[in-house]
């Protein structure tokens, strides 16, 4: 029995370690050295190759090396195979973290200091109290409930948006369609970190940033596909929009030609909020796999229709 890795191999070379360790009796193997496919049970992928169903006629679960799945073609997928995202303890502090940074970063208007850095420029800018500053959080799943949380400790006014309503003793929840415009208009920092759906695609257009607060800004670390670019940088040019933080594109990596690149009020990142971490998603993902051979159910199992 084998387990077939197709992700980062620096750091497939952790995984392999931890395999031999606690779980000698799966063999781990690193993409492309496949060996025997008719042996592999297992895919722990970012992407998995294409036709897994007839390169890989008896695996039995595919485990996501992310917390979201957008990034597969579920066409592609056979369409009783499991499909399990990651839960890493990692991924939410590191998106914690970063939601902190970017908060702060915009709370701040650390990007005027930065300009004014440039240009020799000395100046002080009037300083709003965190509790006249609301943020909203456009996804209330794990991690977006995780992120409202920690933030709601910085003394911010945070309020979330969901599909499904949801309750929470610091954070106004608001939900569905019917709510999502006396949410945006209660949002001066806007995070986006829904999972990409179909309705979710092309979420953070021109129509939803005229309804933010005049002067607002963006935050998305959820998928790049979200994002409509050039209304982004319309909204800017208009300044409806004072700056936006960006951890993920459409295309990665950028291109070097890229409007954003060089656009002063924008923060680009590539595709770092959070990160996978062998070592602790290690007990999660051979706790999911030790439930499937027993039978049990699995946690992270997503919905197909659903898309998470």
């Amino acid at each position: 029995m084998a387990l077939i890795y197709k992700a980062d191999p620096e750091r497939g070379k952790r995984w392999q370690e931890l395999f031999a360790r606690h779980a000698p009796d799966i063999e781990f193997r690193q993409w492309p050295d496949i060996g025997n496919p008719d042996e592999i049970r297992y895919m722990l992928a970012w992407q998995p190759p294409t036709a897994i169903d007839t390169r890989f006629p008896a695996l039995q679960v595919l485990f996501a090396t992310s917390a979201g799945v957008d990034q597969f073609d579920a066409r592609q997928l056979p369409a009783g195979l499991p499909v399990v995202r990651m839960l890493d303890p990692a991924i939410e502090r590191g998106m914690t973290e970063y939601a902190s940074f970017a908060a702060l970063w915009l709370h701040r208007r650390m990007y005027h200091y930065a300009q004014q850095q440039h240009s020799a420029q000395w100046q002080a800018h009037a300083l709003i109290p965190a509790s006249q500053r609301r943020i909203g959080i456009l996804g209330l799943g794990r991690l977006g409930l995780a992120i409202a949380t920690h933030l709601s400790g910085y003394g911010f006014q945070v309020s979330g948006w969901s599909r499904r309503r949801q309750q929470h003793a610091k954070i106004d929840c608001y939900a569905g369609k019917d709510e999502l415009a006396p949410f945006l208009a209660h949002s001066d920092i806007l995070f986006c970190v829904l999972p990409l759906t179909d309705t979710t695609r092309d979420i953070l257009d021109r129509h939803l940033f005229d309804q933010l607060p005049s002067g607002a800004s963006l935050v998305n670390i959820g998928r790049g596909e979200h994002l409509v670019e050039a209304d982004l940088l319309d909204a800017l040019d208009r300044e409806q929009l004072s700056a936006a933080v960006i951890d993920v594109l459409r295309d990665e990596p950028a291109a070097h030609d890229h409007p954003f690149w060089q656009h002063a009020r924008i923060l680009m990142t590539p595709h770092i909020a959070a990160m996978t971490q062998p070592d602790s998603a290690f007990a999660i993902l051979l706790d999911n796999i030790r439930r499937h051979q027993r039978g049990e159910p699995m946690v992270g199992t997503i919905d197909r229709q659903q898309g998470y």
